[in-house]
């Protein structure tokens, strides 16, 4: 019987892309504390950027309350309601438990302009 060696996981990543007029930031794997400094770099940039701000976030496996925190504060320091698309049930209930939810826009991936 073969053995497993590994269980693949995909990779965590944030990667951000800036237009003139919207900044996109796409998120893929586990957003948890280990891989929240990432996170948190991608945030910075598009807090930098200072334009309206999309996340795609289906691709995410999980997410824990680092990376709810740094959605917060994404959504209270770029310009616009954020957008979150696709987000996880797991995501959504964690934003509607802390009342982040309210923050931010979730839309399904075929409603996203971007």
């Amino acid at each position: 019987m073969d053995t497993p060696l590994a269980t693949l996981r995909p990779t965590p990543s944030a990667e951000v892309h800036t237009s003139p007029s919207h900044t996109i930031l796409t998120l893929r794997g586990e957003i948890d504390a280990a891989s929240a400094p990432d996170f948190a770099a991608a945030v910075t940039a598009a807090e930098q950027a200072a334009r309206p701000t999309t996340v795609h976030a289906g691709a995410v496996t999980f997410m824990d309350s680092s990376g709810i925190a740094l959605l917060a504060r994404l959504a209270t320091r770029t310009p616009g309601r954020l957008r979150l698309v696709d987000p996880p049930e797991v995501v959504q209930f964690l934003l509607s438990v802390t009342r982040i939810g309210d923050m931010v826009e979730i839309v399904a991936g075929g409603d996203s302009a971007t």
